[in-house]
């Protein structure tokens, strides 16, 4: 690791002494932008520039719209208005001017790197010395933040050592970062000696700690994966299968980014328009960043068509210190359509839905995705081994040995030991069922599940909405198809919204569909061996010992589970019409008895 002034070129010791002999030339303090021999240009849009142009100037702003400087149009003269009032380590950003004043008669040492002991013992012989920390975007390796940290660390094991920081941004070409690496750091030093350090050495303890955290291990590395396809190319599916398997690992916190979620959440009100899709997956990119920063992991499944945002995305994740990991789920459209059981293919066709990605928008087939994945023909767990394989192979998760089957199923030569039986003061086991608003589907599923347990079944059970009303009677619509399945009507049934307090309390969470439960499990991940869909729980019954019941068929499903697929959900009825409610009825009864019979003990076993 060796200081150098910019971060594209690593010029020789020599070359920097050679700096005391240049009073002239591009090498000068610059004071404009475009001067001759200026390695810097400012850049206009052409209705900015216009104006400009005819008042003369241009005033430059920070993102808050604090005036910074203004530049004179043409010319290029440069007037500061203010500096910077806030950042960490404001303290160290000093200007040349300051930085004259204070240590004129040292000599300037750029770093753009950690010092290792090696250059650190030549800093000690060069007598009192200034560190000028060269940060900006482009700096390779370490952080802005952490470059200053180790800088200020290593200056001290320097006797007499400052640190200036020096904002000093690549700008992408080798030639100009050299250029005005070179002007600034000599700009700085002001006519005193400039020292370039050579290679080699180790990193002392107390430096390598700041390196180390600032570059964390893959494996501990904030991590956004970004899932991208088609509708219906099973993104959302892999999406969620994913995050059951770090769920089950139990190893990193996790947060699920869904398409449809976020736009019910973070961006209700946005359109399907082009222009409003972009703003979308911007926030879901902002708000995966800031997870990454703080180590998280977030697994986002929006469409995301165009290439444009997604690399937006990608900067947004690499600017806050996380890795993006993009896996296209590349289904091609013909299957994607035949999928479709919402028809919305069908609609786009027929131009009922405008700007429809794949049909009447189009779709950026991405040339930088990690992994590629072909669901046709695939099942879940086929196709998600393509994804673990690649996060393995990158050293960022390893749940390759966590499948669901494998991950504790007894092997077929020793048998699962016989679970121990519940205590008998834990009194009634505790079902809440769980759909959108409660009341629609999920007081259909308490009040049918109570009629069929019947009133002497140790079960109790309840129901809540992730967005639920509070205090509303059961959908009317709903409520008519109570009858025909053997319940007089809803009674004092009112709704109200989920709780952690209800959560907690359950014993068994049973949710409509499978973005409920993801809804739950965001903020209980600790909760997934008793959160399930009501279909995924139903068809692990089916595969269960049908000698189990009760708290030990729980724990039996608890460590054995299958998938939550979108195509186990219940459809929502609400506002659909009678029949869609009456389907939705004979669904959710048909479920519920296999469901309640299993934890009563009361289903037939077949010799």
């Amino acid at each position: 690791m060796t200081p150098v002034p910019t971060p594209q070129h690593c010029p020789s010791p020599r070359e920097l002494d050679d700096l005391e002999l240049l009073t002239t030339g591009a090498l000068t303090p610059i004071r404009a932008f475009n001067e001759p021999g200026s390695p810097i240009s400012l850049t206009l849009p052409a209705d900015v520039l216009e104006a400009a142009s005819a008042a003369g100037e241009v005033e430059l702003v920070d993102p808050e719209g604090l005036p910074l400087a203004r530049v004179t149009i043409p010319g290029g003269e440069v007037t500061s208005l203010t500096h910077a009032q806030y950042g960490p380590f404001r303290q160290h950003y000093l200007s040349p001017a300051q930085t004259h004043a204070r240590y004129a008669g040292r000599t300037f040492v750029p770093v753009v790197d950690a010092l290792t002991d090696h250059q650190l013992a030549q800093l000690r012989e060069a007598g009192p010395v200034v560190l000028l920390a060269l940060v900006g975007t482009g700096t390779p390796d370490l952080s802005p933040v952490a470059l200053i940290r180790a800088t200020l660390a290593g200056a001290r094991h320097v006797p007499d050592a400052a640190v200036v920081a020096v904002p000093l941004a690549s700008h992408g070409d080798a030639a100009i970062d050299h250029e005005l690496g070179l002007a600034v750091t000599t700009t700085y030093a002001g006519g005193d000696r400039v020292l370039g350090l050579t290679e080699g050495g180790r990193l002392p303890d107390d430096i390598a700690a700041i390196v180390a955290a600032d570059q964390p291990a893959p494996d501990e590395q904030g991590l956004v994966l970004f899932f991208t396809g088609l509708s219906g190319s099973g993104k959302s599916t892999l999406a969620r299968a994913l995050m059951d398997r770090v769920l089950e690992q139990g190893r990193r916190t996790v947060t699920s980014l869904d398409g449809d979620v976020v736009r019910r959440n973070l961006s209700a009100g946005l359109t399907f328009s082009a222009e409003d899709r972009e703003t979308n997956i911007r926030r879901i990119g902002w708000v995966a960043a800031e997870i990454s920063r703080h180590g998280g992991l977030a697994i986002c499944s929006p469409i995301a068509p165009f290439d444009r945002t997604r690399q937006q995305v990608r900067q947004m994740v690499e600017e806050a210190g996380g890795a993006f990991f993009l896996v296209h789920v590349a289904t091609p459209l013909e299957e994607c359509e035949r999928r479709d059981r919402k028809g919305l293919y069908a609609k786009a066709r027929r131009g009922e839905i405008p700007e429809f990605t794949g049909i009447s928008s189009p779709y950026d087939e991405p040339t930088d995705a990690d992994v590629r994945v072909d669901t046709t023909g695939r099942s879940i767990e086929e196709a998600l081994d393509d994804v673990l394989g690649v996060l393995r192979d990158e050293g960022y998760l390893d749940l390759t040995g966590s499948t669901q089957e494998s991950a504790s199923a007894p092997s077929p030569a020793a048998p699962a030991p016989a679970p121990a039986p519940a205590p008998e003061d834990e009194g009634p086991l505790k079902v809440l069922f769980v759909c959108t608003a409660n009341i629609c589907r999920s007081p259909f599923m308490e009040l049918v599940a109570r009629r069929i347990a019947g009133p002497d079944a140790q079960l109790q059970f309840a129901s809540a909405g992730t967005h639920g009303f509070r205090d509303h009677p059961m959908d009317d619509v709903m409520a008519g198809t109570l009858p025909e399945h053997g319940v007089d009507g809803p009674g004092s049934f009112t709704s109200r919204p989920l709780t952690s307090d209800l959560v907690r309390e359950a014993d068994l969470v049973l949710t409509a569909e499978a973005a409920h439960r993801s809804f739950i499990l965001d903020d209980h991940p600790a909760d997934f061996r008793k959160v399930f869909t009501l279909g995924q729980f139903a068809d692990a019954v089916r595969g269960a010992d049908p000698a189990l019941s009760g708290r030990d068929l729980l724990a039996a499903i608890g460590q054995r589970r299958g998938s939550a697929d979108a195509t186990l959900d219940v459809d929502d009825p609400y506002r659909q019409g009678p029949a869609a409610a009456q389907t939705a009825a004979r669904h959710i009864e048909g479920l519920l008895r296999v469901v309640v019979d299993a934890l009563t003990g009361s289903r037939k076993i077949t010799p």
